[in-house]
């Protein structure tokens, strides 16, 4: 793995329709777009989601996802208060 992304958000409210939508693009994202690990942890009102890519093509295509797009619209109008996303590529990991 080369490159991490890394989501961090201010939570506002995760509903049962975040939960669903969450679950069906994390394994979307492992499944037809390269992803290669997904982790989160969410506590109190911080959530904090690290996914794993091999190429920044990748990362690219499912960030314009149709799909994820329209999660990411909902987001910022429902369930985040405010976030912010940081591409990283991993030079060592021990």
């Amino acid at each position: 793995m080369k490159y991490v992304v890394i989501f961090k958000a201010q939570v506002n409210v995760l509903d049962q329709t975040y939960i669903q939508t969450a679950q069906h693009l994390r394994e979307k994202a492992l499944n037809q777009f390269n992803c290669q690990k997904f982790e989160s942890i969410c506590e109190n009102d911080f959530e904090i989601a690290l996914s794993y890519w091999n190429s920044l093509e990748d990362i690219q295509a499912w960030h314009k996802d149709a799909e994820h797009q329209a999660a990411q619209r909902i987001g910022k109008l429902q369930w985040y208060k405010n976030f912010r996303v940081e591409i990283c590529e991993i030079t060592r990991s021990y």
